[in-house]
């Protein structure tokens, strides 16, 4: 049994820790959906989500998971049978793929290892080749939950562009946004997924799809009669939606929009990457491998951990449960046994990474993982001198 003395350190890379203003604010009492002051709240929650995205554009926000966001992305921009382009960069990117089979779209795979994002090279060589354009939107995993692996979405626009190609960009930032800098608009996304568990320090319950002006002209032939863009955004500017929608929520998450105003995005940004920096240097310090393996494309909202051959990640994940009553990620997929995640992500500051990679060092130590000691204090110097 986990006995739970002070708080519990939930350490997966989301959900993630909610702030008490961010709680406070959800606990006010329900108001009608349908009245002038919801009116008023839905006005002033879609302008302050579109700096986080980084976009001037539509924000559509659905009362659904992630998953439904992947969902919505789809079905209103394509077409049954248009083929897709999703580079595999781990267990995300193949769900993402899944499900776009089960919608009729014709999936095709840039194969990967699993430690490595999207090689625009090949985004650029399977766009060449195709050259009747039946490739109608590339799709990126940002910032890949499974494996602490950022793929780099501003070269694969570019790749798109190097080959004049049509496809619409689809991006997936349910573990980047509001944790890893992100341009909507910038980087030219036509469809951002996002959810709001990770990054903007709300429970699970809210999808979002920010949208390109592309995006809402290339209307394919998939429909959805709930995910459907035209009437949450024609209801929208009335400040209504077309269903009951997550009133409570929308209170979080203009709590948290204004959390992250008040810290500033490049602060925010860099806060992540400070600890990011810190734990990738305690991992190397204890003689572990982190997963991923270009520099490049290191995760500022999480770090997955590779042990040694003969040492089940899983086992150490229950002793720090058990003993220090925390909880970090488990390995998906392929990796599932064989690798841990620590999130760093969302309403997180250095004193609560300190005690986070105390109780993985000492996890592993008493889960029999050969380590060696001090990971923690290369960290701590690492954050004292950050500044």
């Amino acid at each position: 049994m986990v006995t739970h003395e002070g708080r519990h350190f939930l350490q997966i890379p989301g959900p993630t820790n909610v702030p008490d203003r961010v709680l406070r604010a959800m606990s006010a009492p329900t108001i009608d959906h349908r009245g002038p002051e919801f009116a008023a709240l839905t006005t002033e929650v879609l302008d302050a989500v579109k700096p986080v995205f980084g976009t001037t554009g539509p924000v559509v926000i659905y009362p659904a998971s992630g998953t439904g966001a992947w969902e919505a992305a789809l079905v209103n921009t394509l077409s049954p049978g248009d083929r897709v382009l999703i580079g595999e960069t781990g267990h995300f990117s193949t769900l993402w793929a899944g499900l776009a089979a089960k919608h009729g779209l014709r999936v095709d795979v840039i194969p990967g290892d699993w430690r490595r994002g999207v090689d625009p090279a090949a985004v650029r060589e399977r766009l060449d080749a195709d050259a009747g354009h039946e490739i109608a939107a590339v799709c990126v995993v940002h910032n890949e939950t499974s494996t602490g692996v950022t793929s780099r979405v501003p070269e694969v626009r570019a790749a798109i562009d190097a080959a004049a190609h049509p496809a619409l960009l689809l991006v997936d930032t349910i573990s980047s946004l509001a944790s890893i800098d992100y341009r909507h608009d910038e980087w030219g996304v036509d469809v951002t997924v996002a959810g709001s568990q990770k990054g903007l320090m709300l429970p699970p319950g809210l999808g979002f799809n920010a949208v390109s002006r592309k995006a809402l002209d290339h209307r394919g032939s998939l429909t959805s009669a709930y995910f459907d863009w035209d009437p949450i955004l024609e209801s929208n500017a009335r400040g209504f939606f077309p269903y009951t929608p997550a009133t409570n929520l929308l209170y979080g998450l203009r709590e948290a929009c204004a959390m992250l105003a008040e810290e500033g995005l490049p602060a925010v940004f860099a806060r992540h990457q400070r600890h990011a920096t810190a734990t990738r240097a305690a991992v190397r310090a204890w003689g572990l491998e982190v997963l991923c393996l270009d520099e490049r494309e290191y995760s500022g909202s999480l770090t997955a951990v590779l042990l040694p051959s003969g040492h089940n990640a899983d086992e150490v994940r229950r002793v720090v449960l058990e003993r220090f009553d925390m909880s970090l990620g488990s390995g998906l997929g392929k990796l599932a046994g064989t690798v841990f995640r620590i999130g760093h992500l969302g309403h997180f500051n250095d004193l609560s990474l300190a005690g986070t990679l105390s109780g993985v060092q000492m996890g592993l130590q008493l889960a029999g993982v050969p380590i060696k000691p001090g990971g923690v204090e290369v960290a701590l110097e690492h954050l004292r001198d950050a500044g």
